[in-house]
């Protein structure tokens, strides 16, 4: 992964349009080229000729101009872009860009660019706060989009709350920093598997569970952050792809362990994330099963298991499993670890609002002779901080039978994990 060079600077309608000539001027100071567009709105708090000023581009703003148009300029913009950053982005416009509309230029090359898209909300601290803010919030956030801020603090309004966007000094250092863990997996193809899976009792009936899949899609994302190849086999979520991943959707048990095994032949890290169901029915009706009266016995038989099986393989990728539990965590994730002879295992608590659909998590992560705890934080914290371990504990080329194409080395600059390491000796 390289640092953004090119970035379109979308600005929309809101009093914190008065930074953005200076967050355009920030960037350039850092190299990069910045072509602003505007909204409507937008133009009513800050004129097009300063922005001219600063990034010595002409401003565009209308996707009825037929001089641009004439050459599709919305598609040529959107792949001239390496990265689109909306800085303010006003709650009118995150709610548009939830919806998918494409209503003014901005919003049109946010659906047309494969760039990553990235936002800076300013808004009052009750619109901030709006269910449907937060909703829409939450709606581009599982569609990979970055979202920076915004502050607490004054506001034009007189009123005191979130809803400041970031100063402009603080916006481009973040959207520039580099990638977490860059170039720790680089070059490495990792296998994860994410999601529930459903076992059909009949047409319309199926056993499941309550995972939403989201750690595992972070998991995937931090991988690619991390510059690994990765292919994500998901069971049933409502989650968008992560950027830059090869997803194959599942449904059942039995589905997700062949797409695991048509694929490990060529991974080096195989990552277990998914909450895979442990019984599956013998039979499955052909037709939905009528309420009766009576009680209704369901004969239940073990699924594949899906993680030992790759453990097994003569020459395996390095394996790491997961452990949801709701009791005694540690020990019954050391006793998986030992019994299926896996490299490494991440523990952690759930049930009772714990984990499950939840945007936080926290792991306690074990492999022979270590240990390593992961505070709690967001799964994309915490799945990046598992994938710096992970790049630690990979072994050599060649060792133990492991397809590990080369030595794992921390890239220079890369930052050091927040979590605590404690080694123990192996029982």
């Amino acid at each position: 992964m390289t640092l953004k060079k090119r970035i379109v600077l979308g600005v929309s309608g809101g009093i914190a349009a008065y930074k953005s000539p200076d967050l355009v001027r920030r960037l350039i100071e850092r190299g990069v080229e910045v072509q602003v567009v505007m909204t409507a709105s937008a133009q009513r708090f800050v004129s097009a000729t300063s922005f001219q000023a600063v990034s010595g581009r002409p401003v565009r703003s209308d996707l009825w101009d037929s001089a641009a148009e004439a050459a599709m300029g919305h598609i040529e913009l959107a792949r001239w872009a390496e990265m689109v950053l909306v800085a303010p982005a006003s709650a009118d416009f995150l709610a548009r860009l939830a919806v998918g509309r494409a209503d003014d230029l901005l919003a049109t090359l946010c659906l047309a660019t494969e760039a990553p898209i990235v936002v800076a909300p300013a808004m009052n601290r009750i619109m901030w706060a709006n269910a449907a803010t937060q909703a829409n919030i939450e709606t581009l956030q599982a569609r990979g989009i970055r979202i920076l801020g915004p502050d607490s603090g004054n506001q034009a309004c007189g009123e005191v709350g979130p809803g400041r966007m970031w100063e402009p000094q603080k916006l481009a250092d973040a959207v520039l920093a580099p990638p977490p863990n860059m170039g720790l997996l680089a070059g490495l193809n990792v296998l994860i598997t994410a999601g529930p899976t459903r076992e059909r009792l009949d047409p319309v009936r199926y056993l499941t569970n309550r995972s939403s899949g989201k750690m595992g899609f972070a998991v995937a994302a931090a991988a690619r952050e991390a510059g690994a190849h990765v292919t994500l086999v998901a069971g049933p979520v409502s989650l968008a792809t992560p950027p830059g991943v090869t997803r194959l959707d599942v449904e059942s048990a039995r589905e997700m362990h062949a797409a695991v095994h048509r694929h490990v032949i060529k991974a080096d890290v195989f990552i277990a994330a998914a909450a895979v169901a442990d019984y599956q029915p013998i039979t499955v009706s052909k037709h939905k099963i009528k309420k009766q009266r009576a009680a209704v016995q369901l004969d239940l038989e073990p699924t594949q298991d899906i993680i030992q099986s790759v453990a097994e393989l003569s020459r395996r990728p390095f394996v790491v499993g997961f452990a949801a539990e709701t009791g005694n965590v540690e020990a019954h994730a050391l006793d998986k670890l030992k019994r299926k002879k896996l490299d490494m295992i991440a523990a952690n608590q759930v049930g009772d609002g714990l984990a499950f659909d939840c945007e936080d998590n926290a792991l306690t992560v074990l492999w022979p002779g270590g240990k390593m705890e992961i505070p709690k934080g967001p799964k994309l914290s915490v799945a990046r901080e598992l994938m710096a371990l992970i790049a630690q504990r990979l072994p050599p080329p060649g060792s133990g039978g492991r397809r590990i194409s080369r030595q794992r080395r921390p890239a220079a600059g890369a930052p050091r994990s927040r979590a605590r390491i404690r080694r123990v000796r192996p029982r």
